[in-house]
């Protein structure tokens, strides 16, 4: 299975900030079990490649 490229730049840091935010949370207990949900964030974020994205026919990329 290939991952073609689906996200932009711009995309890809708001996901790293905002799943590792969530990781920092859910390791404090601050927010509970949910946060780990940032992990799917920050994985996407390194594959640059969401497959909900693929799902529906998005892409936040200009060259891609």
């Amino acid at each position: 299975m290939e991952f073609s490229k689906n996200m932009g730049s711009a995309d890809k840091i708001a996901r790293l900030v905002i799943g590792a935010l969530l990781v920092v949370l859910a390791l404090t207990g601050t927010i509970g079990v949910w946060g780990w949900l940032g992990l799917i964030l920050v994985g996407t974020a390194f594959l640059n490649f969401c497959p909900i994205y693929r799902v529906f026919g998005f892409k936040t990329c200009q060259d891609c």
